[in-house]
Order: C-alpha cells, then structure tokens, then sequence
C-alpha cells in the first residue's frame, strides 16, 4: 500500500504544471470527461511518494488536501480485511474515473479514501 497525497484544485493544468515544475514526475491523468478537465492527475516524488490531484470546482469545499493509499491488491481483498479487523468502511466501493475507490475513518474518526487505479483510463 502507498500513501498519497490528494490535493483538491480549481484548475487542473495550472496545478499540474506548478508541481512538475516542482520537480514531481508526471505518472496518470484520467480520460477527459465530456465536459470539463480531467478530474484525476498522479505525480509521484522522491522514494515513490504520491500527491494525486483532483480537479473540484469548488476547491473541496473547505478542504484541500486528504489521506489517501493507493492499493496494489483487489479493493475486496482490503475491504474484507479490514473488516475481519472491525472496521467498517465508511463508502462502499465505486468506480471512479482513475479506476476504484472506497473510504474509511480511521480510529480518531479521520477519512481515508482507498484507491485501485486502472491504469487503462489513461489518456
């Protein structure tokens, strides 16, 4: 499992270029929607550290960054043992543009989004 960062960004393409100027790798963006920017941007850093960008025209509506794990194993697999654990996830599984996801708090009640890119979304 590997943490990353998501930070929550009004313009997509101004955010992605500030952070590869930085000096992060551009690795995923998700397939355009029929309307509007792509909603999902991967960069990785130094030791494979992540910070995903998700467009949200509203910022994240007062938040602008979240916990994120990015899984290298089926989304089921994670949900089934974190519930033989006692933790109930928070969502379901969903699809989402990048591929995956479902949420969970933690014990101090914060929420952590789990993803499962499919990295056939690419464009």
């Amino acid at each position: 499992m590997r943490p990353m960062t998501i930070r929550y960004v009004k313009d997509m393409d101004a955010a992605r270029r500030f952070y590869l100027a930085l000096g992060l790798t551009h690795d995923f963006t998700s397939r355009k929607p029929r309307r509007g920017p792509s909603v999902w941007t991967e960069l990785t850093g130094a030791a494979g550290s992540g910070l995903a960008l998700h467009y949200d025209p509203d910022g994240g509506i007062g938040k602008t960054a979240e916990l994120c794990f990015q899984s290298g194993e089926p989304l089921e697999d994670v949900v089934n043992r974190l519930r033989a654990a006692g933790y109930e996830p928070e969502t379901e599984i969903v699809d989402e543009s990048f591929g995956r996801a479902f949420t969970i708090r933690d014990p101090e009640g914060v929420l952590i989004q789990v993803n499962e890119n499919d990295y056939e979304l690419q464009s």
